[in-house]
């Protein structure tokens, strides 16, 4: 048990970039998002991960245990994704096995598994324990139970694309002040928070309340009807 547990704190380092786990939630019905506590306005728009559509950006970790408690409710989410939404991952890069894992994201990626891999790295890590070091030769044996070419897998985390990718990734959460996750950007210009009092769940409500509030601004503003035209009667010939 001793081993488990030195394992897991291994895995889990850094820390503080993995949110604190926030204690069951006891939501009034008729509650609102709150400017500062659930969601934050960034003090700059910044150029959204990427393009098309209101951009909703999760920057997580295969290593966060709260982002494996989030991944249920995102699934459920997604599946009723509004037209107008594009949902992206971002992987955390906080330096030693996350960035590892931030790699292994973007392998899958590129080869086409993430789909399938995604929930299944998860649970690998916080609910299996198959890991001991995350390196990324281990990862790729991972990615190897799970029907990837383990060489090409490994081969592909250590490619020139995948570090473009990574240094991207990097520089997203850098602009837009993520400091723990998961944390979610709205458009480049929201913040979503996971409250002490509210829980994770509650950030897919926040999250509803400022896409609402982007339609909102880019309706165009009404266009006032044209008054009709006066004509003044024709002058009287003398």
């Amino acid at each position: 048990m001793f081993r488990r547990a030195l394992i897991a704190l291994l895995l889990l380092v850094p820390l503080i970039a993995c949110a604190q786990s926030p204690a069951p939630p006891a939501i009034p019905a008729n509650a609102e998002p709150r400017l500062g506590v659930d969601y934050e306005i960034l003090e700059t728009p910044q150029p959204t991960y990427g393009q098309g559509k209101i951009e909703v950006a999760e920057v997580f970790s295969y290593m966060c245990i709260h982002c494996a408690h989030f991944q249920p409710s995102v699934n459920a989410w997604k599946k009723k994704l509004p037209a107008d939404v594009r949902y992206e991952y971002v992987p955390g890069v906080f330096g030693g096995a996350w960035d590892s894992f931030a790699r292994a994201y973007f392998a899958a990626e590129i080869m086409g598994v993430q789909p399938r891999t995604h929930d299944a790295v998860f649970k690998a890590i916080h609910i299996d324990h198959v890991l001991k070091t995350g390196s990324l030769e281990e990862i790729a044996d991972l990615y190897g139970t799970m029907g990837v070419d383990r060489n090409k897998f490994l081969a592909t985390m250590n490619s020139f694309a995948v570090t473009a990718k990574l240094n991207r990734a990097k520089q997203f959460a850098v602009r837009t002040g993520v400091n723990a996750t998961p944390t979610l950007i709205i458009a480049g210009k929201y913040r979503v928070l996971a409250s002490q009092d509210r829980g994770l769940e509650y950030m897919f409500t926040t999250t509803n309340f400022l896409l609402a509030r982007e339609r909102a601004m880019a309706k165009p503003a009404a266009v006032a009807p044209a008054k009709p035209a006066v004509t003044k009667p024709a002058a009287k010939k003398a």
